[in-house]
């Protein structure tokens, strides 16, 4: 059995020899190496989850601006990933204060000696992959709208000043950590953060021209492609295990499994909802509608996925899911243009799912995450409950107030918005001087309108 051990440490150290140096305690090294490899692994799969986010947006938008749509996804990736390693991983996990972490970390240069996952390589990728996630979900709130150097500037602004701070007072040890907030995969950090950013964007670029006629009736604006944004929704739902099963960064007892059977089944129960509820109220089983409820369920589940028990975790996603459909409706009434959905998809499923843990955490699960204590059905009273509520409050209300100044000040100086006949003609041809299909494009020549 030793020997077995040694031959397996010699192997891991081939595969990762930064390891080498576990070599007098080979279980130690064992353990590492696979822990390294599971996240290097998730944080693959999260990343990917911007071909989901590619295919989401542009299926759920018109054929216009579908090349700029994947295009500024690919710039804003690569732009965020230079920020989070400058200043965005250090603002977060190095030591600050309760507010915000220093820049012990700026320029992060981690050790070629690995002793632990955290600090790593992989674990920079694996975080810098949920910066660009957030990232993403803000942008829904840009879309078919926006100029691209909005785009530039505020993805600096997002990586430097929003989501680190964010990212700090509940995974970096700040202010709602040590008040125990719950949020294992980041209802909140990622996917709230990034929805209040989008609320602040489509209420200062206003509503798409032709979308709400003067009476308050809504125009609805198709997306060119459910095709595709159902290709988008299985990509996203597979990268989801990297995300939340992940962030167990350990594969020693097995519990990113059950990190995963949650996972799974919150997103099934969201997307039964949202199909049974249009059916209801529409008539029809509507395919969009459903697609979002499946990622509305995945969204709550995210932060309550190591929390709750799997019968919970079905009535997370079925209360996700339900909401939705009824929550986009509203931001219609209001007049609030959200063309992907991102409000009531990342904003009130966020929501949902960080309140969640304040009711159906368990005292077991929360002492084997180390984080907060049992919710209000399991003998917890209001205390978890508590910390939730005005963790959800604060943290939505700084992404939406500081997003909405620095958009507000970019409005001033440079404009957000492009030109009514940019619009009208496309983003493809606008901003990057081409289509993204440019045999359709041309054959609607002249003619082509704003809703094609």
């Amino acid at each position: 059995m030793v020997k077995k051990m040694l031959y397996a440490t010699g192997i891991m150290s081939l595969l990762f020899p930064t390891l080498a140096f576990a070599a007098d305690d080979p279980m130690a090294a064992v353990n590492l190496s696979l822990d390294s490899l599971w996240v290097m692994v998730a944080a693959v799969l999260v990343l990917l989850m911007q071909g989901g986010f590619i295919l989401l947006e542009v299926g759920s938008t018109r054929m216009k601006n579908a090349g700029h749509v994947a295009g500024k996804t690919i710039f804003a990736t690569g732009l965020c990933t230079l920020v989070f390693w400058a200043v965005g991983y250090s603002l977060i996990f190095s030591d600050g204060n309760a507010f915000l972490g220093g820049l012990s970390d700026a320029f992060f240069n981690p050790s070629i000696i690995v002793e632990g996952i955290s600090g790593s390589t992989v674990f920079f990728i694996f975080q810098l992959a949920f910066a660009a996630v957030s990232l993403s979900i803000a942008w829904g709130g840009f879309a078919e709208r926006a100029k691209l150097s909005v785009y530039l500037i505020f993805t600096i602004i997002f990586g430097i000043i929003i989501y680190p701070v964010i990212a700090h007072w509940i995974w970096g040890g700040g202010w709602l950590f040590d008040h125990g907030k719950q949020d294992f995969a980041g209802s909140t950090v990622v996917h709230l953060t990034g929805a209040a950013a989008a609320l602040a964007a489509t209420i200062l670029l206003k509503p798409r021209i032709g979308k709400y006629n003067k009476d308050g009736t809504v125009n609805a604006i198709q997306g060119h492609n459910q095709v595709f944004s159902t290709v988008s929704v299985l990509l996203l739902w597979v990268g989801w295990f990297g995300f939340n099963a992940g962030s167990t960064v350990a594969v020693g007892d097995g519990f990113f499994g059950y990190v995963a059977f949650n996972t799974q089944l919150a997103a099934g129960a969201g997307a039964v909802a949202a199909l049974i509820v249009s059916w209801i109220f529409l008539g029809k089983a509507d395919i969009p509608t459903m697609l979002n409820g499946a990622l509305a369920g995945l969204v709550a589940i995210t932060a309550s996925c190591a929390f709750v028990e799997p019968w919970a975790a079905v009535v997370i996603g079925l209360v996700a899911g339900g909401l939705m459909y009824f929550t986009m409706k509203f931001f219609d009434k209001v007049k609030i243009d959200d063309p992907v959905g991102v409000l009531s998809v990342h904003g009130v499923a966020g929501i949902v799912g960080t309140l969640s843990t304040g009711f159906f955490a368990t005292s077991e699960l929360a002492e084997k995450v180390g984080v907060g204590k049992a919710g209000l059905f399991y003998g917890g009273g209001f205390d978890q409950l508590w910390v939730q509520i005005y963790g959800v409050f604060t943290s939505g209300v700084f992404a939406f107030v500081v997003a909405f100044a620095v958009l507000w000040a970019i409005k001033k100086v440079i404009g957000l918005r492009v030109t009514e006949e940019e619009e009208v003609i496309g983003l493809d041809l606008s901003e990057h001087g081409s289509y993204g299909y440019p045999e359709q494009m041309k054959k609607a020549g002249s003619g082509y309108n704003v809703a094609g």
